[in-house]
């Protein structure tokens, strides 16, 4: 399961199949979710000081068929194309990435589409989940790290980032053990922790940055 993968199923509600938070949040944490599945699976890179290219730039290192087709959309929108900052390469890669995903878990059984239509009109499609035990275990997982203290694996604190960069760390892992303000605090230190090593880390980091950038310019836009 990819990172992108676990996050959209965190991010969206197993009964009415709609997601937690506005669709700008989702996107844009997707778009920077893929990019780290990416890093992860050494299609991509972010650079650092003393290259020929700017530091904190995304460069394609490996083009060849990853074998996962998703994996291998993504890295075909950056090949080609100049280093940029993983701001720009997240809102390239969160286009129409959202249905991709969705019908990506579908296929394997785990959601399903329902076809409604707003205010009666305007046709949209939600995806409830089917079989939502997976989802179960992560969000079980996150608990355990989040509400336990548990020092988390490297897949957990890149979940933990990504939802604490969109603020839905409170509502991904409801408590009542914790103050939302305690909960977020300990989602910081788990976000800024070196599970995975540093250049793991430095992508998670800039990802961060990325998703906060990139809000900041739609909120902008939209004002």
């Amino acid at each position: 399961m990819l990172i992108t993968e676990d996050l959209a199923l965190l991010l969206t509600d197993d009964a009415t199949g709609r997601t937690l938070t506005d669709a700008a949040r989702v996107d844009l944490s997707l778009g920077g979710a893929l990019l780290l599945d990416l890093v992860g699976a050494g299609l991509v890179r972010i650079t650092g000081p003393g290259e020929e290219v700017k530091p904190g730039r995304v460069v394609v290192t490996g083009a060849a068929p990853s074998g996962d087709a998703m994996l291998d959309a993504g890295v075909a929108q950056l090949v080609g194309r100049r280093p940029a900052k993983p701001q720009e390469v997240i809102q390239r890669l969160r286009k129409d990435l959202r249905s991709a995903v969705y019908q990506r878990l579908a296929a394997r059984g785990i959601v399903r589409a329902s076809e409604e239509r707003i205010l009666g009109i305007f046709p949209t499609t939600r995806w409830p989940a089917v079989d939502s035990a997976h989802e179960a275990r992560v969000r079980a997982a996150l608990y355990d790290v989040l509400v336990g203290g548990r020092t988390p694996t490297p897949l957990e604190a890149t979940l933990v980032a990504l939802l604490h960069a969109i603020g839905q760390v409170p509502k991904v892992v409801p408590t009542d053990a914790l103050s939302k303000r305690d909960l977020r605090h300990r989602a910081k230190a788990v976000a800024e922790g070196n599970v995975a090593g540093d250049a793991v880390m430095q992508a998670v980091s800039a990802v961060q940055a990325g998703i906060t950038a990139a809000l900041a310019a739609t909120a902008a836009a939209a004002s």
